[in-house]
């Protein structure tokens, strides 16, 4: 990305003005204050709303109501950007469908595109990448390249600085999806990217709250237990079954695929004293049964007593002793790495990279699970904090002006992926879709 500028009559170099456009982003005001950050920095800033919660969430000049179909959604929005003379494009959600058609509009007109999202590096860290993440991802995904880019770089400072909170989060959450539930017919058209309905969410959310004390102190215990016996254990971090980084860069179509495969693999392959935990993700929405899901499956393998299921705890605590960490593609994997533990992905994700995550197939994981390599592991985290992360958060005051500060200023300088951490063309691909399995069923 070129850094384009004009000359002043004076003869000094000052940068041209570029035309910012939002799509969606988060139930939060990071966005807004991304924009006011570039406006003042000389550039213009343009926001398409497409339900109520997009306009509620912009509030300020610059918002465009789109009220049409998804079928003429890309040709409003080449009309859009020809009209406006839109450079650059920001949004949250890749994958969602109007995003999809978004980038590939926005690739044919040679407008820049930015995908925010949470860190990669959590608690307060969120993610900005030039041109996409995890399959689309144009981080380097060999280790020569990496030890190279991070040669010079500092170890970050890893202290947690911005907090956020639960109801901080979920009273964005709420002021975004109510209006659209019920001011629906302003945006007639628009069509949610989500699988369950806004509603039956915050049911299943406030089930949770009502046992979050009871489901600690099981999972407290059961840890104690698990750090108590002499017998090694592995942990899967379920992911949100809504979570993109499933849907659409993992081969499966829902998370009870996976679950079912690693269930039959560690029965079949596993040292039969080892022992697999399965964590719940800590916002799930209650809405799919995941624990009789997960019991009935190893009971019908013979697995009873091999097998526990945690809804609550500490996952660094659990992750720290044992024996190795498998996952789909969540996160929760770069925790693992950064505390030396083995990490098998089964979808696509930008750390799985050949001496980092092991890379043997599933079945030979359980018996000798490969630890990474210190130096890369250390050169892929200076590596990914310096050039696609960010300090910040989505839900506190300080963590969204420090988050805004910090993109507006990398897009302001057309510095994302630096530096040396945009791959041209991209890396990775796109896992193709399995048949459905009949493992999801109950």
């Amino acid at each position: 990305m070129e850094n384009a500028s004009t000359t002043s009559a004076g003869g000094a170099a000052r940068p041209r003005q570029r035309v910012f456009l939002f799509l969606q982003g988060p139930s939060s005001p990071i966005f807004r204050k991304i924009a006011d950050r570039l406006e003042a920095l000389g550039h213009r800033c343009l926001r398409i709303n497409l339900n109520v919660g997009d306009q509620i969430f912009w509030r300020r000049k610059g918002g465009f109501n789109y009220r049409g179909t998804a079928a003429a959604w890309p040709g409003y929005l080449e009309t859009f950007i020809a009209t406006h003379g839109v450079t650059d494009m920001l949004l949250l959600g890749e994958e969602r469908p109007y995003h999809q058609a978004a980038t590939a509009v926005a690739h044919r007109a040679g407008v820049s595109v930015a995908i925010i999202e949470m860190g990669y590096l959590r608690p307060d860290w969120l993610t900005l990448e030039r041109n996409g993440m995890s399959s689309n991802s144009h981080f380097p995904n060999d280790a020569g390249q990496i030890l190279s880019a991070a040669s010079n770089l500092p170890e970050p400072d890893w202290r947690k600085r911005y907090s956020q909170t639960f109801l901080a989060d979920a009273s964005y959450d709420l002021l975004y999806n109510l209006p659209n539930v019920f001011f629906w017919f302003l945006f007639p058209h628009y069509r949610r990217h989500g699988i369950f309905h806004p509603l039956a969410e915050y049911a299943g959310w406030v089930r949770r709250l009502l046992s979050e004390k009871r489901r600690n102190a099981e999972a407290v215990a059961t840890v104690a237990q698990l750090l108590s016996d002499d017998a090694p254990y592995f942990v899967y971090p379920l992911q949100l079954e809504t979570d993109f980084q499933l849907r659409a860069h993992s081969p499966f179509h829902s998370q009870k695929d996976a679950i079912a495969d690693v269930l039959t693999s560690f029965g079949a392959f596993a040292a039969p004293n080892a022992r697999l935990v399965f964590k719940v993700h800590p916002l799930d929405n209650d809405l799919v049964p995941w624990r009789s899901f997960i019991e009935q499956r190893a009971a019908a393998l013979g697995l009873r007593g091999r097998v526990f299921y945690l809804d609550g705890g500490n996952l660094d605590t659990l992750g720290e002793a044992s024996a190795g960490m498998v996952t789909v593609n969540s996160t929760a994997g770069l925790h693992a790495l950064k505390q030396g533990r083995p990490v098998k992905v089964l979808g696509t994700a930008v750390f799985d990279i050949a001496g980092l995550t092991d890379q043997q197939p599933l079945d030979g994981f359980w018996q000798a699970p490969q630890a990474p390599e210190p130096e890369l592991s250390v050169a892929m985290f200076r590596l990914l904090a310096a050039s696609i992360q960010v300090r910040g958060n989505l839900y506190s005051r300080a963590g969204t002006d420090a988050g805004a500060e910090a993109i507006a200023r990398r897009l302001n300088e057309s510095s994302l992926n630096e530096p040396g951490a945009f791959i041209d063309p991209a890396p990775r691909q796109k896992p193709a879709k399995r048949a459905p399995s009949a493992s999801r069923q109950g």
